[in-house]
């Protein structure tokens, strides 16, 4: 247990000190409150009315949030991989390859879908 103590007390001490933070944010920080502050923000144009049916957001908005996602992932595990790839063993640059290739025929599959081409 006594090599995890000092980081036990990092994660202790950052409680403290986030504590404190919030705190003495809500203390000394500025009140001022007034109808813009609670307006919500679009580029410095007024934001519109909602639109009829809720005002829905376009799927491509999602397909487009998700592919980031996917990309970001995907860099998460690549970085490291080729970092550490000469000292890899084959059943790990297996794994990656058949990663890479299922994220290569999930991208594929969206091409061909023309969810990729913007209107």
């Amino acid at each position: 247990m006594s090599p995890y103590v000092p980081i036990l007390g990092v994660l202790f001490f950052s409680a403290a000190l986030l504590g404190v933070m919030i705190l003495l944010s809500l203390v000394v920080g500025p009140k001022r409150y007034n109808k813009s502050k609670y307006m919500p923000y679009e580029c410095g144009i007024d934001p519109t009315p909602k639109a009829a049916g809720g005002g829905r957001f376009p799927v491509k908005y999602y397909i487009t949030a998700m592919m980031f996602l996917v990309f970001d992932i995907e860099i998460a595990f690549l970085y490291p991989w080729a970092v550490a790839f000469g000292h890899l063993s084959m059943f790990a640059i297996l794994a990656m390859l058949s990663f890479l290739l299922l994220l290569g025929i999930a991208y594929y599959y969206e091409y061909a879908r023309g969810g990729m081409e913007w209107d």
